[in-house]
Parts: structure tokens; sequence; C-alpha cells
């Protein structure tokens, strides 16, 4: 189940799920949430949004804010799949470079306008040839047609099996083209979404206060009438503030969940909400020439205690893992979890055969997402001959660029579309050297002609086998997200949900 009770059989987790059960009839959190559709819900978050301008939205926690004020012509549900939205409907053509998207006939604006293909054209056309981070997500629209008021027509330049992913995240946001350019839109935009921003209430980058909009098409989908969103930055911090009954909900890390229960508050488990792993990018060994042999990437798979990095870093709260498709995904290969185990000897071998039984020195950065993994990391490649210089970068700094050769990344789950774009295709954000394989481009080329969503699991799974067989990466962990609400609030969502409102409901 993508969501339950905190609970594990080792470490502190147990103690946690033993707790859990009596805060759950104990508690007197004082939770303003109610059934009867007025209900109110503050909650933390680690980070604002940079911008509400559609061509600047990041996707990701900043989405709890604008996800409110925007719809987006498709969305993803909980199980990662695509549903309607914004959109009713949508095909594409045999070829699939024709995408055929059917608007809803009960849309408007915030400000009570209707919202017409029109609208969406010029959103669309705006975030695709404005610089920022939505851009390179409809790069494969080559023109954009509106042949009545309810129907966009998406012309290709060639197929892409992402895109319909892209149009449920922020590059499918739906815009007021005529205020787009305003100023004031970064901070106060004319919306389509179910929620306007109280100006008067929100002080930007401190707190953004949402009121509902009850004449939205989609409204009695948000059981709260009013949200609050505060960002705050320090884990201790978020912590802190529901224990002082400033939230109804926040975020807590394994080693704060225990102390969340005996304060009364309630813990839901989202598994594998996050990937932690090596990105091994330099795979033709350009920079570092050991990690061009497929052997030597595959011994440093074989050096990970995945298992007791969970245990040891994580609180028990995670899920050990050799590949990079989510346990929800229908790509997941249950049998790659056995491709590398922990060996220690087995994989001095490989670095042997490989001619590196003498080690070598690897640099990689050294960040805020790498800091509590480091001496974990640091241990286990050195029981193999490798030597781990760890270089400190800034907070902001992911080491996804040639500049490193591997890398420490964190990332959150994604639907099968976007991981391949992510990490696989050679545009990739996760594949800074470009690799690419000829069998690997023929599959990504044909999973983004494919039509058929069967057939293109399929596909995604042989993705799946090709980055594990030539350990393209050395996976970790999944992270498990625990978040703890007060009575009345309760979190509904999965590892594959949109980090938006309607992942919280009022509880009975």
């Amino acid at each position: 189940m993508p969501k339950r009770s905190v609970g594990r059989t080792t470490g502190s987790a147990l103690m946690v799920g033993a707790l859990l059960v009596a805060s759950a009839c104990s508690s007197e959190g004082g939770g303003s949430a109610s059934p009867q559709g007025d209900a109110t819900l503050v909650f933390g978050v680690p980070q604002p949004p940079n911008s509400l301008d559609p061509a600047e939205l990041h996707d990701g926690v900043q989405r709890y804010v604008w996800g409110a004020l925007f719809d987006t012509l498709l969305y993803l549900d909980h199980e990662g799949e695509l549903q309607p939205a914004a959109a009713e409907s949508w095909e594409y053509s045999d070829d699939a470079l024709t995408l055929t998207l059917h608007l809803r006939d009960d849309l408007s604006f915030s400000d009570s306008e209707p919202v017409r293909a029109e609208d969406v054209r010029g959103t669309l056309e705006r975030t695709r040839t404005t610089p920022g981070p939505q851009q390179g997500n409809l790069s494969a629209i080559d023109s954009i047609e509106v042949p009545d008021d309810h129907t966009v027509v998406l012309n290709l330049s060639e197929p892409d099996d992402n895109l319909l992913t892209s149009l449920a995240q922020a590059a499918g946001v739906v815009g007021d083209p005529e205020t787009l350019d305003d100023p004031q839109t970064q901070l106060n935009p004319v919306g389509s979404g179910p929620y306007t921003l109280n100006a008067d209430q929100t002080d930007d980058g401190v707190v953004y206060v949402l009121d509902r909009r009850d004449d939205h098409w989609n409204a009695e989908e948000y059981p709260f009438e009013t949200v609050t969103v505060r960002p705050i930055t320090d884990q201790t911090a978020r912590f802190n503030a529901m224990i002082a009954g400033e939230l109804d909900a926040a975020t807590v890390n394994g080693e704060l969940a225990e102390r969340a229960v005996d304060a009364g508050l309630s813990l839901t488990e989202v598994e594998g909400a996050s990937l932690a792993q090596i990105v091994l990018a330099d795979r033709d060994g350009e920079v570092v020439p050991a990690l061009g042999d497929v052997r030597v990437r595959q011994a440093i798979n074989m050096a990970l205690d995945r298992a007791g990095m969970v245990e040891s870093l994580n609180y028990g709260f995670g899920v050990p893992t050799a590949q990079v498709f989510n346990p929800l995904s229908s790509a997941y290969l249950p049998e790659g979890e056995q491709a590398y185990p922990y060996d220690v000897e087995a994989a001095r071998e490989l670095m042997a055969e490989a001619g590196y039984g003498d080690g070598f020195t690897l640099a990689m950065p050294a960040n805020v997402m790498s800091m509590q993994f480091q001496a974990t990391l640091s241990q286990a490649f050195a029981d193999i001959g490798i030597t781990l210089q760890w270089d400190p970068v800034p907070a902001q700094s992911s080491g996804q660029s040639t500049d490193w050769a591997a890398y420490w990344n964190i990332g959150g789950a994604a639907p099968s579309s976007r991981v391949v774009a992510q990490y696989f295709a050679p545009e990739g954000s996760n594949n800074p050297f470009g690799s690419s394989d000829p069998e690997l481009n023929e599959l990504i080329e044909d999973v983004a002609a494919e039509v058929d969503l069967g057939e293109a699991d399929e596909l995604y799974s042989r993705i799946n086998q090709f980055g594990i067989d030539n350990a393209w990466f050395s996976p970790a962990l999944w992270l498990d997200t625990i978040w703890a609400t007060v009575e009345g609030v309760e979190y509904v969502g999965s590892a594959l949900s949109m980090q938006d409102l309607r992942v919280f409901d009022v509880s009975e």
C-alpha cells in the first residue's frame, strides 16, 4: 500500500509503530479541519515558489502554491496514472505526431472570464518560447492550432512520450495570456485553479494564504475553504512549529518521528517517495577512465550495503533498491533487485578483472544532499579500493555537469516517461555526459512513438533492464517521506502523487 501507518521490524521505527496505536486514540491536536466543507489547513513546506509566472514554475513542493492557483491540462493521480483536468479528453494520431486536447466547457479564470482554447495556446506558446525550467518539456511542439474554443491541437516535430506527463505538471498550466507579462503575475496571477491568493494576508516567501473558489469546476475535490502554506526551510523548525500548534501538517524525518508520536501527532509513511543514488555519469571514461568499464560500475553496485543504509542512515524508513524505476511503476522489475547483492569480495574480483585491483581516486561533489551519506559511501568505496574525494560545492549545485564523473543524487519518484527523459535520454538532466547506446537509443525512439500504453510499459521495462545490466547508476534506497498531521487532517497521497492540495483530506 502506498499509504500506511508507520511501523518497521527493527530499530527506532518499531518504537514509533508501537506508540502510534496509542496516539491515534489519545491525540487532542488542534487541527481545524471538518467534513462540512469549511475546513482550514495550515501546513509547512521546505521552500517557497520562486515565481508564480507560468513560464518560471518548478515542479515539486513549489506546486503546493501554484497548483492551487492554476489548472493543468492533465493530472497524475495517486497511482501515477494520467487523468482529465482542464482537458477532459485527448488523443494522439497514429504516428504520434499530433496530440489533440478537448477542453472542458466550464473552465473559468479567477476574474470570472471563461477559459478558451486560445488561452491555452497563448500560455503554451509563451512557455515553450521563454527560457526557463519548463521550456525543454515542450520542445517537441512545432506548432499549435485552435480549431474551436474547446479544442487545442499540438503538432509535434518528433514523438515525445514525456509530453502528456509534462502537461500534467508545470509545463501544462493554464494561464491568462492577457496578464502573463504583467509583473504582478509573478506574485499574484490571474489563475484558472481552485484557489485564489489572498494578497492581503500573503507575504511572499514567508506565508501564502489561499481562498477556495467555490465557482471552480472541481471545487468539490478540495475540502479546505482556506489553506495557508508556510515555507520553513529548516526541518527542526518545521517540527517545532507543529509541536507549538502552528501547523496542521508537515514532513518529519525518521529521527523526529518518535517525538512526533509522543506529541500526539499522527504519522503517515509514504513509501518510495525519493530515490537516493550515485549517478555513474562518465560511462565512456572521459574524465575517470575506470568508470568506462562496466565491471567497475558493477563492482560499485555490489559494494553498497543497501539494507544497512536504510537502517543506519534513515532510521528504517526506506526500501533498498538497485533500479531507478519506482516500485509503483509498471516498468519496475522485482527480479532486478537481485542483480547486485552486497558482496565486497565479488566486487574486488571485478575491480581486479578490470585492471583496477589497486583502486583509484574518484572526486564527488559534497552538498546538502550528500552530507548524511558521505561517511558510509566513503567506507563502502574504500572496501573495494576506491578513494572518494568529497569536494564542497554550493548548496544549490547538484553535480549534474561534466565537472563530475559521478555524483550523489536524491530525486522524487516520477512516472516512467519522466524517468527516461531525465536519466536515459542523451539530453537528460541526470545524463550530463550525454551517454548513449544503439540498443538504448532504439528503445527510447520506440517508446516515444508508441501510443499503446501496454506496449509502452514493456519498452520501459526493457529500458530499466538496460540500466541495471550496464550499471549506469548505483541506486541505494528509496527514501520514505513521513507526514505528521493533527487530528482532523489526513495525508492521502502516494509516492507518485502530484505535490498539490489533493494529497490532504479531512479525517473523521
